[in-house]
């Protein structure tokens, strides 16, 4: 005997057409409320077993873009099973951005991050490459085509992502004949590996997925950690070091052989990298030849002859010999400038009690 609730069915069925019950999964999900779709959640696929940084970090970077946001995660080696993901990263034997798939290990597979990077990508070079830009600026809240947000790509890249490519790559640093003198395990990738169950503990897919997670989370951190370090130290330096250089020339310098920074800053890093960028037209290679700064804590100034390379000991134009390794008075009668504190005694750094005593030494020096 039918209920009222089945012929209320039955009528309601017969007034729709036959095509109403067939619609696509597709139709059906726009049709939802938003909330209800947002439910729907992507899903990420890797491989199961022993896990690495690559993929790690890979599926954190995912996971802060607006597609993937707390994508849910299937580690699979099932084809099948990773045929039904959302994107698939460093399983599958495909590379195919078309198709989100992301991995590296197949045969023929010679992708690099390019802007003069040669260094073979990994699944998270991959996913950094065509997802980076989208994470960094929604972690620092600017539009992607900001300038800064690439600047900060590119950095991060060089900085954080290319160790990681080239560790699970198998590309040395070094020549193959050199012998290290010691073994270095602190490294992230080292550290996401240890993650992994010991070879006596339990290995179930559960215990394993949630060790996964753990070092998911961790890369992200480090990540995120390195990101907000160069969004909001490294990158205002380098826009006061532009800014410098343009004042500099402008007020009391237009050889731009001389540079002031009117705070402690770090400089030399920036000068190196700008006078490489063919963009930073403010910069010259090889034009600065003296830094003027305040001392970081005790109130005097310093002048610091720029360095060969970021790392020599050798410096473009070393101060005067005739001052190196003179201090206080001795330093001041010897260069006719007041307040002088000293000299290295190799010339590359010398001290004023003022800023004006500290320029008078740069541009004294340049003549000598």
């Amino acid at each position: 005997m039918p209920t009222m609730l089945s012929l209320k069915l039955l009528r309601f069925s017969r007034l729709r057409p036959a095509s109403y019950h067939f619609r696509s999964m597709s139709t059906v999900v726009d049709s939802l409320p938003e909330p209800k779709r947002q439910k729907m959640t992507k899903i990420i696929g890797t491989h199961n077993g022993t896990f690495h940084c690559d993929e790690a970090l890979a599926v954190f970077l995912l996971r802060q873009t607006a597609t993937y946001r707390d994508a849910g995660l299937k580690r699979t080696r099932d084809p099948a099973v990773l045929a039904t993901c959302d994107i698939v990263v460093d399983v599958g034997a495909v590379y195919d951005e078309s198709k989100q798939l992301f991995d590296h290990h197949q045969r023929g597979f010679t992708e690099v991050f390019g802007h003069g990077y040669e260094t073979k990508l990994s699944s998270a070079g991959l996913v950094y490459k065509h997802f980076g830009k989208e994470v960094i600026a929604n972690k620092i809240q600017l539009p992607i085509t900001d300038a800064k947000v690439e600047v900060l790509w590119l950095k991060l890249y060089r900085e954080f992502i290319e160790a990681l490519d080239g560790i699970d790559n198998g590309v040395s640093q070094y020549p193959s004949d050199i012998k290290p003198k010691y073994r270095n395990r602190t490294d992230l990738s080292s550290r996401v590996g240890q993650l992994n169950p010991w070879w006596n503990q339990p290995t179930d897919a559960v215990t394993v997925d949630a060790r996964f997670e753990t070092a998911s989370a961790l890369t992200g951190s480090e990540f995120f950690g390195r990101l907000d370090y160069y969004a909001n130290a490294w990158l205002p330096a380098r826009d006061l070091v532009i800014a410098s250089v343009a004042n500099s020339k402008a007020t009391f310098d237009p050889t731009g052989k001389i540079i002031l920074f009117e705070q402690f800053l770090p400089w030399k890093e920036h000068l190196f990298e700008l006078e490489s960028d063919a963009s930073a037209t403010e910069v010259e290679p090889n034009q600065a030849i003296y830094v003027v700064y305040p001392d970081e804590t005790a109130g005097n100034w310093r002048v610091q002859a720029v360095p060969v390379t970021p790392e020599s000991f050798e410096s473009r134009k070393a101060l005067p010999e005739a001052w190196r390794g003179l201090r206080d008075e001795e330093l001041s009668k010897a260069s006719g400038i007041e307040g002088g504190i000293f000299i290295h005694a190799s010339g590359f750094i010398g001290g004023n009690k003022t800023k004006e005593g500290a320029l008078k030494i740069a541009q004294a020096a340049l003549s000598m």
